[in-house]
């Protein structure tokens, strides 16, 4: 894999269904023939009908559902060849956030990326707090790191989700319906969030339904139906 892809998919299929198992049902075949190459700093869109695979295809990305044939390599680790106790060392080379933000809520701003940063492995308090500093600024939450999650907003929440997401310095983000909570104005706040992200050289993959944003802010868009992606303008899918 070259050091500048983030993701390289090549044939790949997948089965609907739980976790970490593979299906032989050829009815449960969600995605098959998969080819997808990100590289560093791309912002790539993922559209389509619900059910159509976007959300199986994250969740694959990160190892919570298995490649059930091709190759997949992503960050660096290959996929079809991952063992479980490599998979957290995946996760930390990623940055993921969820419609639902997944907060810590009976913590602070400060303490949802403190705590995580410290069960992932940092151990010096001044680069910590330096590195939350920088997050948080990134995020525009730098005057609320002492504000508990119920304290903020929606969109408040999901910036948190996002500085949750950057600590580790990923080399790729992946997003599930981040903005599907949030108000219209609201997500184009977020949305520039994500851009502003993958102008730094951190990838960004973010499914979504929502097409006027992608209109708003364009970027590549790919298109999920009938069990198989393309690449697409948007122009046209409208």
């Amino acid at each position: 894999m070259q050091s500048n892809k983030v993701i390289e998919l090549k044939d790949v299929s997948l089965y609907v269904g739980d976790a970490h198992r593979v299906s032989n049902d050829e009815n449960d075949l969600i995605l098959s023939g998969v080819n997808l190459t990100v590289g560093e700093g791309e912002f790539v869109y993922l559209i389509g009908r619900v059910g159509t695979g976007k959300s199986t295809l994250l969740k694959a990305l990160y190892a919570e559902v298995d490649i059930a044939a091709g190759e997949a390599s992503v960050v660096g680790f290959d996929l079809r060849g991952i063992k479980r106790r490599t998979i957290p060392y995946l996760r930390r080379s990623l940055g993921i956030v969820f419609q639902d933000f997944k907060l810590l809520t009976d913590r602070n701003v400060f303490l949802n990326l403190y705590d995580v940063m410290r069960a992932t492995g940092w151990k010096s308090e001044e680069d910590i707090r330096c590195r939350i500093d920088e997050v948080l600024n990134l995020v525009g939450l730098e005057h609320k790191s002492y504000k508990m999650p119920f304290e903020l907003s929606g969109g408040e929440q999901q910036r948190l989700a996002i500085a949750r997401a950057l600590v580790n310095r990923p080399r790729l983000i992946l997003a599930d319906e981040p903005t599907g909570n949030l108000d219209p104005r609201t997500a184009e706040g977020i949305m520039e969030v994500f851009h502003r992200i993958a102008r730094t050289g951190c990838a960004v993959v973010m499914s979504t339904h929502n097409i006027s944003l992608i209109e708003q802010f364009p970027s590549r868009t790919i298109l999920f139906a009938h069990g198989k992606i393309s690449e697409v303008d948007i122009d046209a899918v409208i």
